[in-house]
């Protein structure tokens, strides 16, 4: 009889934020992969857990992975922890999953924190469409290309940043996206937590103001505008054009009602009149 994987989420700094689930399991697992024993130590001490702790992290994954599959397959069960928050999110343990799931082991989420959708929610950026996209590179001329390539996401932009290099970033943003809405959180759920609001270059001039920038940081980005419709383009004639686009006819007429403020139902409707009547 095989084990589990349990991909198991914990606290990012209030360690009240640990589910009684989570707890369960770290409990009842015979063992804990995680990144730094150190750091685990200090959760599972907490709440009396007393259960193994095995490294588990970028410089160990392939043959960790390995190991820890076989393991599991023989029967037990393993909980699988980052440093802090939901593992795989900018964080090791793809690998693992992956060779689990090849080796036919069932693999359980036990959900719970995780930074950017905390800083997401109380941010007041869009969060009806928002893209994670970890770690900006470190390197100024790869974070611009980064930066570019998102130029014209119609979405929220999530990433983490470390202290040292955020004031970079922001002037980056400001050069690369302009004047957009930005949120810097810092050290969520801690007794420091703070949200900066405004545009890069009102955050730059607040942190340039400290006399250091520490904890962990994540970053948001508000949403490009869309362009406006053209409204003396027909929905027919702007379906056409964005299928011509390469957009498949469903999503054209998800795109046209969006630009129009009109329901996806109400613009495939007038298109079926239209081409009923032959128009």
């Amino acid at each position: 009889m095989t084990g589990t994987l349990y991909i198991v989420a914990t606290p990012i700094g209030n360690l009240e934020d640990i589910t009684l689930r989570a707890l369960r399991i770290l409990k009842e697992c015979d063992v804990i992969a995680c990144e730094d024993t150190r750091q685990t130590r200090k959760l599972t001490e907490h709440f009396g857990i007393r259960k193994p702790v095995l490294s588990y992290h970028e410089h160990n994954e392939r043959q960790r992975a390995a190991e820890l599959t076989d393991r599991i397959a023989e029967g037990q069960n393993i909980a699988l922890v980052t440093d802090a928050g939901t593992p795989l999110v900018s964080d090791p343990g793809y690998r693992l999953v992956q060779a689990a799931i090849e080796r036919g082991v069932p693999v359980v989420p036990i959900p719970g924190p995780s930074a950017a959708i905390a800083a997401l929610s109380a941010s007041g950026l869009a969060t009806d469409s928002f893209r994670f996209c970890g770690f900006l590179p470190a390197k100024p001329s790869q974070r611009r290309k980064m930066l570019e390539q998102w130029k014209h996401e119609t979405c929220t932009l999530i990433f983490y940043e470390t202290p040292h290099r955020i004031a970079e970033a922001l002037e980056d943003i400001t050069a690369v996206l302009g004047s957009r809405p930005i949120v810097v959180a810092r050290e969520l759920t801690k007794m420091h937590e703070e949200f900066l609001r405004g545009t890069a270059v009102e955050i730059h001039a607040q942190l340039a103001a400290r006399p250091s920038i520490k904890g962990e940081i994540t970053l948001l980005i508000g949403k490009a505008e869309a362009p406006e419709a053209d409204s003396t383009i027909s929905i027919e004639d702007a379906v056409r054009a964005a299928e011509q686009q390469g957009l498949a006819r469903m999503d054209a007429i998800k795109q046209v009602a969006r630009e129009r403020g009109l329901n996806k139902r109400e613009v495939y409707r007038l298109i079926a009149g239209d081409l009923k009547h032959g128009s």
